[in-house]
């Protein structure tokens, strides 16, 4: 009898096994530790990386590390704060970009797409010219905002169902439509208002700043978008089937109308927690699901999870490069991403011809 003959098999390590986007997640994180440990250190006052694990692992196991009093404020109460709140920007804008795209099947959409932003600016505007918000204290502008955000959001749901049910369509008018009233009511009022003061408050809370970072609202905003974010990872089945449409959804068994509504509550708190935090920050939300899906495709089971590690990255940069760009001066955030996003975007349109999730 002929003996059987065995082939010894290369046996495959971990890494290999892993599915290529776990490993570009975990390298990711990797990433995101170390930026957090570098941008700390950066600024007009020169910390050492050593010092500041200090003054972090000090806080929070009390080890009675002697530390001095001018650099722990500058870290702890200044920097870190900042850091922390790029971080839940970041995750939140990638995330709600990638989920408001599927929403409406359009990779053009923003988290701001369906008037969102111009809700904020009008709850903004009431909040200054008005004096509304003063109930509120130093967050009035914050707090009008998240308001108005949400009150739009659920403006256009309201909206869109007038009819007949909504559908992706039907949200984009809806939220065109809203957008513009609300933005001509935001004129209307700074015309007659005539307050320069409070002009220029709305202005620059417009321009979107990490500047009012404190860890009271750090404790509120980013387990808020940490759940959102996980929430819809889970959903990651429901997203890939608002990509196939409503009528292709249907035969395969699930409606997505209740989940589009849903979907729209979820990322109108994100969006409105997002706005009250840091003011409007563009472009993170368009560009960021852009790039992932160049690379990954369109199954939301990957890019969720990668866009909003991406997003946090590139937040805290953006962050650092908008305090130290110009020594002595800060500029605010939202205009340094648009600068810099605006190009990004052109380059990634012109680079390849890009279908809404480009490879599968």
């Amino acid at each position: 009898m002929e003996k059987e003959i065995h082939i010894p098999c290369e046996k495959k390590s971990i890494i290999q096994s892993m599915p290529i986007y776990i490993i570009t997640s975990l390298a990711l994180i990797v990433v995101l530790f170390l930026s957090i440990g570098v941008s700390v250190t950066i600024g007009s006052v020169d910390i050492s990386i050593k010092e500041v694990y200090e003054i972090i692992f000090n806080k929070l196991f009390n080890l009675n590390i002697v530390i001095d009093s001018a650099v722990n404020d500058v870290v702890w109460l200044i920097r870190l704060p900042r850091i922390i709140l790029a971080i839940g920007v970041g995750i939140g804008l990638s995330v709600v970009g990638i989920v408001m795209q599927a929403i409406v099947k359009n990779p053009l959409a923003d988290p701001y797409i369906l008037g969102v932003s111009s809700g904020a600016s009008l709850g903004a505007t009431v909040a200054v010219m008005f004096g509304i918000g003063s109930l509120f204290g130093t967050n009035a502008i914050g707090v009008c905002g998240f308001i108005g955000a949400f009150i739009v959001s659920m403006l256009v749901l309201l909206i869109s169902n007038i009819g007949g049910r909504s559908n992706s369509i039907k949200l984009l008018l809806a939220g065109m439509a809203l957008s513009s009233v609300c933005s001509a009511f935001s004129s209307f009022i700074v015309y007659f208002a005539n307050n320069a003061e409070g002009m220029q408050s709305i202005t620059f809370w417009l321009m979107g700043s990490l500047a009012g970072a404190d860890w009271s609202e750090i404790q509120f905003i980013l387990p808020t978008i940490l759940l959102g974010t996980v929430f819809f990872i889970t959903q990651y089945r429901t997203l890939n089937l608002m990509l196939l449409g409503d009528e292709v959804s249907v035969t395969l068994g699930t409606d997505l109308h209740k989940y589009r509504h849903l979907y729209l509550i979820v990322t109108s708190l994100m969006i409105g927690t997002l706005v009250y935090a840091s003011g409007m920050i563009g472009f993170v939300g368009l560009v960021i699901p852009h790039i992932v899906r160049m690379i990954f495709g369109t199954d939301h089971k990957k890019i969720i999870p990668i866009g909003a590690i991406l997003g946090a990255i590139f937040l805290i940069w953006a962050d650092v490069l908008s305090r130290t760009i110009i020594k002595g001066t800060e500029i605010p955030i939202g205009i340094l991403i648009s600068m810099i996003g605006a190009p990004c975007f052109i380059w990634l349109m012109v680079k390849k011809t890009y279908g809404f999730g480009g490879k599968n």
